[in-house]
């Protein structure tokens, strides 16, 4: 019995492979080095990323939550958290982070299996900034900072704004916020939620 002959594309690829090696990685004795372009598990960079919630917003899966510990007189925080084991790396929460897309990224981490499913999982801590009337969440101190560098001079249009950002400076007296809350005029100059806001607005007039 006559043996077929071997193609030529059978011929390059043999000897591409003596040259260049092969194709298959020695993982599980060497790590393997995954594409440039994998997409590996999203993780935040907790300088960059400001607590905006966008990547929860967005995610298809609902792999990303967010909890909320509000503290009166102390520091109330908001945890963001990454559920490894839910994610299907989509890329979805970094395409839409507001930060330049660098909240958080798809890294080359793959390798991603776990004994325990209750360690499948990453949090980054971000501090609130509450209301001064109501107590009730405004924002992430680093989302308020962030809206003020993005509008510029345009800050000092809100006091919320702009009191949050000098207060950071550590430039703001405190003895000249007015200690009551009538919610009306001498609540104008105070760092206020959305509902608040308007409240003063509509008294003060």
């Amino acid at each position: 019995m006559k043996l077929p002959l071997p193609k030529i594309r059978e011929l390059i690829e043999a000897i591409k492979a003596l040259i260049k090696g092969p194709y298959t990685s020695k993982f599980p004795k060497e790590p393997h080095v995954a594409h440039r372009n994998f997409r590996g598990q999203p993780k935040y960079n907790a300088e960059k990323c400001v607590g905006c919630l966008a990547c929860e917003m967005v995610c298809p899966v609902g792999a990303i939550a967010h909890r909320d510990d509000i503290v009166q007189n102390g520091m109330s925080k908001r945890t963001m958290i990454h559920y490894t084991d839910t994610c299907i790396f989509c890329g979805e929460c970094e395409a839409n982070c507001i930060a330049d897309r660098e909240g958080i990224k798809l890294s080359n981490d793959w390798e991603l299996s776990f004994f325990d499913r209750k360690q499948a999982f990453e949090t980054i801590e971000k501090e609130l900034q509450l209301c001064e009337v109501c107590g009730g969440i405004v924002a992430c101190k680093d989302h308020l900072k962030w809206v003020s560098e993005k509008i510029g001079e345009l800050t000092y249009s809100s006091p919320t704004l702009y009191l949050s950002r000098l207060r950071e400076l550590g430039v703001v007296d405190e003895n000249l916020v007015a200690p009551f809350k009538d919610c009306g005029r001498s609540d104008r100059v105070k760092i206020l939620c959305a509902q608040c806001r308007r409240q003063t607005t509509m008294t003060a007039q």
